[in-house]
């Protein structure tokens, strides 16, 4: 019987599509480390995994009976696909799975930015009313800088207009066909940068996209612009971003991501311009 091993705290529902399906041996655990799977994977013949666990060469080293890893989400940047190719493996992913929690939490993000939301509760709690100190800003009206127009940031684009924003998209495999389709201006990076008030970042993590916005940029955007990344750690530079917000260069900044999970040396500690949760 095929044994597959469920890893990452993948939801109940999820672990119940497997468990109902006979015909399979499924065991659950929490995330692993490389070689804390390298001792247990060649027992199992399938591996679902999130993004905690790193799929790397040591992992797979000695694969067993492994035939197939599942990503339960659209990237699948913890997991090393040359390796896994040579092991005989293959990667599957889900890509469109995500694409709406993602979408919503953007914005979730984008106004409690733009609102100041968590300060103001705070505030609340404590017992004060700094109405005056948190009055935030409208989305209508503003431009709305979108980076990487696949799945996310395409609905993301039809949401923001009934918003009332002026939409930009910046990505190199977006037709001008489907950006006028998607009521979008197809735009270079430069002109994102330079002309967003709000940029979103969506772009797969890879090695062109690594610290795709950095200190350069910054300086270039306009102190009022505000950026929101739900995509990947890493894409936007932490260090260089802390720097901006804590020199006022930019307005803002809302992360879900970071480059090491679960984040640790925050430089964000401290600042006030930021808002950032738990890769929800």
């Amino acid at each position: 019987m095929p044994k597959i091993l469920v890893l990452d705290n993948l939801s109940q529902e999820g672990i119940d599509v497997f468990q109902n399906t006979p015909g399979f041996e499924v065991d659950v655990k929490p995330p692993q480390k490389p070689a804390e799977l390298a001792a247990i994977i060649k027992d199992y013949d399938g591996l679902v995994v999130r993004s905690a666990t790193k799929v790397t060469p040591e992992s797979i080293a000695h694969p067993g009976n492994l035939k197939v890893i599942g990503r339960a989400g659209a990237g699948t940047d913890n997991i090393d696909k040359e390796a896994a190719t040579n092991a005989g493996i293959v990667v599957m992913n889900t890509p469109g799975g995500n694409t709406i929690s993602t979408c919503e939490h953007a914005f979730a993000l984008m106004f409690a930015l733009c609102r100041n939301i968590p300060a103001a509760h705070v505030s609340m709690m404590e017992g004060r009313w700094d109405r005056n100190k948190f009055m935030g800003t409208e989305v209508n009206g503003k431009t709305l800088g979108i980076v990487g127009v696949g799945r996310s940031g395409g609905a993301i684009a039809k949401r923001a207009q009934s918003f009332g924003m002026k939409i930009l998209a910046f990505d190199p495999i977006l037709t001008k066909l489907k950006a006028e389709a998607l009521g979008v201006e197809l735009v270079s990076i430069d002109e994102i940068i330079e002309r967003s008030d709000f940029i979103t970042i969506h772009p797969p993590k890879a090695a062109q996209t690594d610290s795709l916005l950095r200190a350069e940029h910054f300086k270039r955007m306009k102190p009022s612009c505000r950026i929101i990344n739900c995509a990947r750690g890493g894409i936007v530079n932490e260090q260089d971003l802390a720097e901006a917000l804590r020199n006022k260069t930019i307005a803002g900044a809302a992360l879900d991501v970071y480059t090491k999970e679960p984040f640790t040396e925050n430089p964000f500690l401290g600042l006030d311009n930021v808002i950032t949760t738990p890769h929800l």
